[in-house]
């Protein structure tokens, strides 16, 4: 048997009961006519990929979105049942689906384990009501622990909560409280990040820093109620959640081993620091974004252009599958390998860069690494760069020293 290379599978659900104030990603509603026909093509491009993924075994799989447990349950295992059928899935792949409270059902969540998934990641973002409004979120907390009780009925032993910190009328006090209530429930892994007011969200509308209000299709008291929302916190209050969230989480026994991202002890989510690392991987569904044989390419993020392709057909492949296709080059290989893998505590691997390249990392980036270690930012250790605890603070600044 040849020796397979390894990739990771992401699979991409566009559909939301209502989109949330603060989302950019590619998502929406729609109706259930609407999302059996996505999932159709979506099996149909499945098929139609794994032809060009014949000399990889997947090892890992992450089902986000929109709320891919929006989708029916047969809907959902059809996608799952083609994935095993066409891929070569390693037996002990990790497979994550993202799901939200208030759209998992104990049938659902039993059909999804039987079908291979065995992590699930659950948005709550706040554990205080009154900020999940402020959101846009459908759910309450009580609604989170509700679902939060089926996953662990259903059998699953591998779970993330994404929490969200820095939000409209969010207080130090309320944050320490989503944490506490969080960790109470001894989730295996916590992905915590700080609100981005991003462009083109109603979010940027009331908080973005511009004149010009944009035009989302809001009606006058959607927009009344957003220009009345509270004020982000204050620059010292955001900079003490960050702080105390590390703390906090350390305390309660989650190792921070990203940036963002706390575990218990063997949870990690392999599927992120696969990305982290420059592993390969293969984007399905609306808009994914691939990494394969050193190409990066999307498919495309119009709807109709999706469900009308005709993946059997080389030009409607391309088209719809292939979109901005870029091979990279060595340096922006290297680029990549290091801003990313930044991202982990362990940092950078010495030996892992002359595997990956050919060459030493001092050879290449010696005089950049210096200047950061001399300035406190970075360090080396068991022959890891790794970025220290003010590195880790000004990231965006170390990591921008690595791009040309």
């Amino acid at each position: 048997m040849m020796n397979k290379k390894s990739l990771e599978i992401y699979v991409h659900i566009p559909f939301c009961a209502r989109k949330c104030a603060y989302c950019d990603f590619l998502s929406f509603s729609g109706n259930e006519c609407v999302q059996r026909d996505y999932t159709e093509k979506l099996i149909e491009e499945i098929e139609y990929q794994s032809a060009y993924a014949k000399e990889y075994q997947v090892i890992s799989i992450f089902i986000g979105g929109g709320t891919p447990s929006i989708l029916k349950t047969e809907d959902m295992e059809a996608v799952l049942n083609a994935l095993r059928t066409r891929f070569d899935i390693h037996p002990h792949a990790e497979v994550t689906m993202e799901a939200n409270p208030g759209t998992v059902t104990q049938e659902g969540l039993l059909s999804y384990r039987n079908a291979g998934v065995n992590r699930i990641s659950m948005g709550l973002q706040s554990a205080d009501d009154k900020e999940l409004r402020y959101l846009g979120r459908i759910h309450t907390y009580d609604a989170f622990l509700k679902s939060y009780q089926r996953v662990r009925m259903a059998g699953f032993d591998n779970v993330n909560v994404d929490l969200i910190s820095a939000i409209p009328g969010q207080t130090v006090e309320s944050w320490k409280n989503t944490l506490k209530k969080v960790t109470m429930l001894k989730p295996e892994h916590i992905s915590a990040y700080s609100l981005i007011i991003e462009e083109g969200t109603p979010f940027y509308d009331r908080y973005g820093d511009h004149v010009e209000m944009e035009s989302h299709a809001m009606t006058k008291e959607e927009r009344r109620l957003l220009m009345a929302l509270p004020d982000l916190p204050d620059e010292d209050s955001e900079r003490e959640m960050y702080y105390l969230t590390q703390e906090f989480l350390l305390e309660q026994g989650y190792e921070r081993y990203e940036i963002s991202n706390y575990t218990k002890k063997g949870y990690e989510c392999r599927h992120n620091i696969g990305y982290w690392t420059g592993m390969e991987y293969l984007g399905l569904g609306l808009g994914a974004s691939s990494y394969m044989n050193g190409c990066r390419f999307h498919n495309t993020t119009d709807l109709n252009d999706y469900r009308n392709a005709h993946f059997d057909q080389e030009e409607g492949f391309h088209q719809a599958l292939r979109q901005e296709l870029e091979r990279l080059s060595i340096e922006e290989k290297m680029e990549e390998y290091m801003f990313l893998g930044l991202r982990l505590t362990e940092g950078v691997s010495a030996h892992g860069f002359v595997s990956n390249f050919g060459q030493n990392i001092r050879n290449v980036y010696g005089q950049i690494l210096d200047r950061l270690e001399q300035d406190g930012l970075m360090e080396f250790k068991d022959g890891f760069y790794r970025l220290t605890s003010r590195g880790i603070d000004l990231s965006n600044y170390v990591m921008s020293q690595f791009l040309q």
